[in-house]
């Protein structure tokens, strides 16, 4: 399949970024730590929400661990064992925190800000917020997102209009993510969107991004 880069970067106003599998190469990361969270629970179940989770790729872990607890546990019969949404979370966090400080960032990142020097930069993420933007400062990227750090508990629908609204993005505006859900929150506000191919855990991505005729790279480095 060949790559499609056709872009002109220079007409952006605002380039948003998902997190995972875009700026660090965390998704493996991310996937282990739903396993490893819940496999005390039952191996089954685990297995099942990582299914879940690399299906539904940039939807935040807490509605990940809500969808565990309410559809995948009762079919193992865990409802009486001791789970948690607050529990699920911390022993996640705590799981996967150190993992993330030390996982790789986008080799391409510096010069790719380069080359889209005058645009706004923007990280809407599935990931938690504050934990986001910890991760971020230790690694000393925080500064080249000028128009903020977001994620979850809010969804990517909501923090896109939320910034629409405040004329924090403006248009034109790209969204460069690895899932579905980055695509659909993409064209549903009418931003176009770029399929980030080297990092991404969609199995099928390939037929996705033919069948829906999307822009994709293996990597930033690409874009001239």
């Amino acid at each position: 399949m060949k790559n499609k880069i056709v872009i002109n970067l220079k007409k952006y106003k605002t380039i948003i970024f998902d997190c995972d599998g875009v700026i660090l190469n965390s998704n493996k990361i991310k996937t282990e730590g739903f396993f490893e969270t819940v496999k005390e629970f039952s191996f089954d179940s685990a297995q099942e929400l990582t299914n879940y989770h690399q299906t539904n790729g940039g939807i935040s872990r807490y509605k990940k661990f809500d969808f565990y607890i309410k559809n995948i546990a009762p079919k193992y019969n865990l409802i009486n064992s001791d789970i948690s949404l607050e529990k699920l979370l911390e022993k996640y966090k705590l799981f996967i925190k150190e993992k993330l400080i030390d996982c790789e960032i986008c080799p391409y990142l510096s010069s790719f800000k380069l080359k889209t020097n005058t645009s706004n930069w923007i990280v809407i993420s599935g990931s938690d917020q504050n934990e986001l933007r910890e991760v971020f400062a230790i690694k000393n990227i925080s500064n080249k997102f000028e128009g903020g750090i977001f994620g979850s508990p809010d969804t990517k629908e909501f923090i896109i209009e939320r910034e629409i609204s405040k004329n924090n993005i403006k248009f034109p505006a790209l969204f460069i993510g690895d899932s579905k859900y980055d695509y659909k929150a993409a064209t549903d506000y009418n931003i176009d969107f770029l399929f980030m191919t080297c990092w991404t855990d969609l199995k099928e991505w390939e037929k996705f991004v033919n069948d829906y005729d999307i822009n994709f790279i293996t990597n930033l480095g690409q874009i001239a």
